[in-house]
């Protein structure tokens, strides 16, 4: 399978990042931040520079990875001030993509409200009524820009936002009839936070079309007490998923990249000695 890395994770550095990426016979770079500037942000001249150092390295971008959309509430609605804000981050990332040549572009979605749905009281007691409904109509335009300009976006299964499963991702791209331009950016391990089992539950969702793109890393979750550790991978609770998983997609014929996320350190701030410790894991079970 393709496999690669989002840059920063090892290096806001990219050329040192590529050169890491090198070591470890890594190929697609996916892009994110590059010195302290996100995607999106970066001068022309910049984003020239960026693309001819990762075509002189043969390094293929495989997604521009922005936080479009994140941040938002409920309460906005399309063409308020922050909507259009992050419309127009969009469009300059759209054109970034158009110059690296990258076939994705990331979406986020809105703040999460916990509860979206629910029967036999919850209907009346528990529900946040409407909050889901106001995702779609802020999408929407995103989805109209990419059919404009010929990039498929992929929308990212998050932490705290209102698309945080495959089943949320799945949905709200069939709600907006965009399986041709929306398709779901899958991260297992944000999934853990809302308990959607990876295999077969969370992958049966993104089957026949919707999968993009994927970004692996391990985490141990513990709702209850609202704590997150990002742990060596096979060391969390994907451990024992990471295999069925990629046997899963194996078997699919998944012809799309995996981006290990490398957001683990070992107690020191090392990310990049957390990314040493795990790729050998990551590329002996995603790899060929």
């Amino acid at each position: 399978m393709k496999l690669g890395v989002i840059c920063d994770g090892i290096s806001r550095d990219l050329a040192h990042a590529v050169d890491v990426m090198d070591d470890f016979g890594l190929t697609y770079a996916e892009l994110q931040y590059v010195g302290d500037t996100e995607v999106g942000d970066l001068s022309r001249a910049e984003v020239q520079r960026i693309d001819a150092l990762l075509r002189d390295r043969g390094k293929p971008v495989s997604c521009l990875s922005r936080h479009v959309f994140a941040g938002m509430t409920a309460a906005n609605r399309p063409g308020d001030v922050l909507h259009t804000q992050h419309m127009e981050a969009l469009k300059r990332v759209i054109d970034m993509a158009h110059v690296v040549g990258s076939p994705l572009v990331r979406i986020m979605t809105p703040r999460k409200e916990q509860i979206l749905w629910g029967s036999n009281g919850a209907e009346r007691w528990n529900v946040a009524h409407g909050a889901w409904d106001t995702v779609a109509p802020l999408i929407a335009p995103a989805v109209d820009l990419a059919r404009a300009e010929g990039v498929t976006l992929a929308v990212e299964t998050g932490n705290g936002t209102m698309v945080n499963s495959n089943y949320t991702a799945r949905r709200l791209i069939d709600e907006l009839d965009a399986k041709d331009v929306l398709k779901v950016l899958w991260d297992p391990a944000n999934n853990c936070w809302c308990h959607e089992l990876a295999v077969p539950d969370g992958y049966g969702e993104v089957r026949g079309g919707y999968l993009g793109h994927i970004h692996i890393k391990d985490v141990q979750v513990d709702t209850p007490r609202a704590t997150l550790e990002v742990r060596e991978m096979g060391k969390g609770q994907l451990g024992p998923l990471f295999q069925p998983m990629a046997d899963a997609l194996r078997a699919d014929g998944y012809d799309g990249v995996i981006s290990f996320e490398s957001v683990y350190h070992p107690g020191n701030g090392d990310f990049e000695a957390g990314f040493r410790a795990s790729i050998a894991a990551f590329k002996g079970i995603f790899g060929p």
